[in-house]
C-alpha cells in the first residue's frame, strides 16, 4: 500500500495552526515563538515528516536542512519550472530536505547580495534557475556551498567549470526544427528571440544558423527579431511593426521559445497571416498552452519532471561528495511535430 506523503498543510492541521506560519518555520523566515516552533517540529517529528528535533528551540531551528532555490523571475504559466519545481521539492523532501524559494531583487542582482533570510550556515546547496547573471552566479560559485544551475548566462561555455549546470538539449532540436521547415519548402527563415539572453538561447541560435547552412541557406538577420529580452515581445504592435519592416515575409520564424512562438502567432492572426500557408512558426519548451492553441504549435519538448528529478539527485549527490567533477548535462528535448509547420 502507498504511503500518503506529509505535508505542511497537515502539520498545520494537527497543531491548529495556519499553514503560512508553518512555512515560516521550515523556511526560517519571519517571526515564530519559540513555544510555537518547538510544537511545529515535535508535531513534524510524530506525523513522520523529516526533520531532527534537539532539546534547544536554536538547535531546532539549524537541524533543518535547507536548499535554497534562487531566480530573478518566479516561473509564470509558460515557463518549464511550472512542472520542474515540485519534482525538485519532492524528490529533496524525501531526502530529508526543506526547500526555500527566494526572487532575487534587482538591487541583490547588482549588489550581488543573497536575500536577507538566506543563511549560508544553515544552507546545504543552492539551485538558480532564470538566473542569468554572470556576477551573480560568479558570487553563488565562491560560497564554498553546492550549487546547481538549470540553463546559465550567455557565454557560460568559455569559462572554467565552478558548479554544476543541467540544460536542455537546445542545439541539435533547434537544428531539427529549422531543417523539418525547411524541407517543407522555406527558404527565408528568420529568428525570434534575444540570443544572449541566456545560454539555451544561444544554442537553439547555433542550431538554426547550422541548419540553414546545411541547406545552403543564407542567414538573413533583416528576417530575424534579436532584440534584448527586456523589448516589448509581448506587446502586438511593437511585435508586428518588427515584422513588418522585414523585406519579404519569411517562409517560417523559429522562436526561441513557446511565449515568444505563441505571442508571434496571435499577432499574424491578427493580420489574417495564415499559419502555416503563408508563414510556418516553430517554438521550445513543450508548455501545455503549445497544443492547444490554433493550429498546435510545432516546438521541442522540455521534460520539466525528469529534470526536476535529475537536479535534486545532482545537488544531493554533490552535497554528499562535494569534491567530485563538475558536470555539464544536457537532457534530450525530442521535437513534436504539429500543425503550425504542416504544409
Amino acid at each position: 500500500m502507498k504511503i500518503k506523503r506529509v505535508t505542511m498543510e497537515n502539520i498545520a492541521q494537527a497543531c491548529g495552526l495556519s499553514r503560512n506560519t508553518v512555512s515560516k518555520v521550515f523556511n526560517n523566515r519571519g517571526s515564530v515563538p519559540n513555544e510555537t516552533r518547538q510544537m511545529i517540529f515535535k508535531t513534524a517529528q510524530e506525523l513522520g515528516y523529516p526533520v531532527v528535533i534537539h532539546d534547544s528551540p536554536r538547535d531546532i531551528q539549524t537541524s533543518v536542512q535547507n536548499i535554497a532555490l534562487l531566480t530573478s523571475h518566479m516561473p509564470a504559466n509558460y515557463h518549464f519550472g511550472t512542472f520542474f519545481i515540485p519534482a525538485f521539492a519532492d524528490q529533496l523532501s524525501r531526502e530529508g530536505y526543506v526547500l526555500t524559494m527566494c526572487e532575487i531583487t534587482p538591487e541583490e542582482l547588482v549588489s550581488c547580495h543573497l536575500p536577507g533570510h538566506i543563511s549560508v550556515e544553515n544552507t546545504a546547496g543552492i539551485l538558480g534557475i532564470e538566473l542569468f547573471d554572470k556576477e551573480y552566479h560568479n558570487m553563488l560559485c565562491g560560497l564554498d556551498i553546492p550549487v546547481l544551475f538549470v540553463d546559465t548566462y550567455f557565454g557560460i561555455h568559455t569559462t572554467p567549470m565552478r558548479c554544476d549546470v543541467i540544460s536542455m538539449e537546445n542545439m541539435s532540436s533547434s537544428y531539427a526544427l529549422t531543417s523539418h521547415v525547411i524541407s517543407s519548402g522555406a527558404s527565408r527563415l528568420g529568428f525570434v528571440g534575444d540570443i544572449q539572453h541566456c545560454n539555451s538561447f544561444y544554442e537553439r541560435w547555433l542550431g538554426f544558423c547550422a541548419a540553414l547552412d546545411g541547406a545552403g541557406l543564407p542567414l538573413d538577420k533583416r528576417l530575424c527579431i534579436l532584440e534584448q529580452d527586456s523589448a516589448q515581445y509581448g506587446n502586438s504592435e511593437w511585435l508586428f511593426s518588427k515584422i513588418n519592416q522585414m523585406p519579404a515575409m519569411p517562409d517560417a520564424l523559429i522562436c526561441a521559445n513557446d511565449f515568444l512562438a505563441l505571442q508571434v502567432m496571435s499577432v499574424l492572426k491578427l493580420h489574417n497571416i495564415s499559419i502555416p500557408d503563408d508563414i510556418m512558426i516553430t517554438g521550445f519548451d513543450g508548455t501545455p498552452q503549445s497544443t492547444i492553441v490554433d493550429p498546435p504549435l510545432t516546438t521541442a519538448q522540455i521534460p520539466s519532471v525528469d529534470i526536476g528529478r535529475l537536479a535534486a539527485e545532482t545537488l544531493l549527490a554533490r552535497i554528499n561528495n562535494p569534491n567530485r567533477p563538475f558536470q555539464r548535462v544536457y537532457v534530450s528535448t525530442p521535437p513534436q511535430w504539429r500543425k503550425s509547420t504542416a504544409r
